[in-house]
């Protein structure tokens, strides 16, 4: 006898959150994720509804564990920052990443990039953005309809969802934040925090040396003005009026 399992008695269905594949093949496909993501982290730091990811799996249909796509980086506009092991679309109103990085490695074969594509387009990404950083080449995808279509001209393309602008030169490509600051690597951003600490800690030390010489001034005068009175007084002493001198 074969026994049905009712909807109550039938097992949850479970969306892994792991696909087994690496998030990077190599050092600088890694370092390029890091920086991308960490820099959007700060730029919307102060949006409590942009929720930002690093390949993380995002399914976007519920009842379907085998559908699913881990992006380099995505973007999710209207969703808290919230710790999650992966992104089930149903439970986050509905609401698709609307902007995914991807950083290709050797081992990116065209059959994969075209299922992404694919994928993408099908499941709502607004803003689709490639970079190969052994060929220094970046491919933008913008969304048309249903469809995600070729931006033609990426150098100085301005992201409108992120407000980022991307700028290739002949040795890597840059990413410039609304105001003008460049996305920097979690080395450079300590450089430059460290700098300011040096730059804060030598202010500092000036003011002090400022507020020490103000003091130090400050006593010869009153010692000077010490001076005076006790001279003023011996001169009284001895009969002497200072004021018809």
């Amino acid at each position: 006898m074969v026994q049905q399992l009712t909807p109550d008695t039938a097992p949850e269905l479970v969306y892994p959150e792991s696909d087994g594949k690496p998030m990077a093949d190599n050092t600088k496909q890694f370092r390029w994720i890091v920086t991308i993501k960490e820099n959007l982290e700060i730029l919307f730091a102060s949006q409590s509804d942009v929720f930002i990811a690093g390949d993380l799996l995002w399914y976007p249909v519920e009842g379907n564990n085998k559908l699913c796509q881990a992006p380099d980086i995505m973007v999710v506009f209207g969703r808290p920052k919230a710790d999650r092991g992966s992104y089930l679309q149903w439970k986050e109103n509905n609401i698709a990443p609307q902007v995914v990085f991807e950083i290709l490695s050797p081992s990116n074969t065209t059959k994969e990039m075209t299922n992404k594509l694919l994928f993408y387009q099908r499941y709502g990404v607004e803003e689709y953005y490639i970079y190969n950083p052994d060929t220094l080449e970046l491919t933008g995808l913008l969304r048309s309809g249903d469809d995600l279509e070729i931006i033609e001209e990426m150098n100085g393309w301005v992201s409108p969802r992120l407000g980022v602008r991307f700028v290739l030169t002949p040795e890597t490509l840059e990413i410039y934040r609304p105001d003008g600051q460049r996305f920097l690597t979690p080395v450079e951003l300590d450089q430059v925090r460290e700098k300011e600490r040096q730059r804060a800690e030598q202010e500092r030390q000036r003011a002090e040396q400022e507020r020490q010489q103000k003091e130090a001034a400050l006593q010869q005068l009153e010692q000077e003005q010490q001076r005076y009175q006790e001279l003023l007084a011996r001169l009284r002493e001895k009969g002497i009026d200072p004021e018809k001198l």
